[in-house]
């Protein structure tokens, strides 16, 4: 597993990239389609545009984490992905407005042919009734997704300030430590220094003692002899 700071933008940038190629496909490259084949291609693109959009943000968090010797040049195609994104977004309301023209003319069409020999006749009513029930799905869905990314970033969230409290737990008992190991040294060294001091006392009043048994026995020795 790649754990370079730059690992996640690059994933984020390719997931972006590819759906990037598939909204690409759907809005150049479906031009001939017409009808309902045609909407059903756009309402896919508009949810690749999401995705592609949530891609982006994703960038745009990743990017504070990169150090900053190389962040510009990851700033640079953070960039070019927005130009990308929203030319294909003006592209995507293009393409739908064409569409929604096409489908008017061609309901007004067949609004003056029917008759009513045709109980059915209405059926751009319903086609239109059947788009928008899918339309609110895809809404519907996108809503959960939305939901459950609100939700993973909230546990990932909550995670990293789990982690950090314990960090800052184990900081504090770290430190603690630390100052109670000082406060030891301290005691231990005014103890070595007291012993230190005690033992050249006990020399000093051993010295004295000595040299005053020595003039004693001096004296005494003086007085036998004299």
């Amino acid at each position: 597993m790649d754990n370079s700071p730059t690992a996640l933008f690059d994933s984020y940038e390719a997931d972006f990239q590819a759906f990037i190629d598939t909204i690409r496909q759907k809005l150049d490259g479906d031009a001939e389609d017409s009808g309902e084949a045609r909407k059903a291609s756009l309402r896919r693109a508009e949810m690749e545009l999401d995705e592609a959009d949530e891609m982006v943000s994703q960038m745009e968090i990743e990017i504070q984490g990169i150090p900053q010797s190389i962040r510009p040049q990851y700033q640079t195609r953070l960039r070019t992905a927005k130009a990308d994104l929203s030319r294909y977004k003006k592209q995507y309301k293009d393409v739908q407005a064409q569409v929604a023209r096409s489908s008017l003319l061609s309901s007004s069409s067949n609004h003056a042919a029917f008759t009513s020999d045709e109980p059915y006749g209405a059926a751009s009513d319903r086609t239109r009734l059947l788009a928008g029930t899918a339309v609110l799905e895809d809404g519907t869905k996108r809503l959960q997704d939305s939901h459950r990314i609100a939700l993973e970033t909230e546990n990932q969230g909550a995670d990293i300030l789990m982690n950090l409290r314990q960090q800052r737990e184990q900081i504090v008992n770290s430190r603690d430590t630390l100052q109670n190991a000082n406060n030891s040294i301290e005691r231990a060294s005014g103890t070595l220094k007291g012993m230190i001091r005690r033992m050249y006392q006990q020399r000093v009043v051993t010295g004295a003692i000595i040299v005053v048994l020595v003039l004693l026995i001096g004296i005494i020795l003086y007085e036998k002899l004299s």
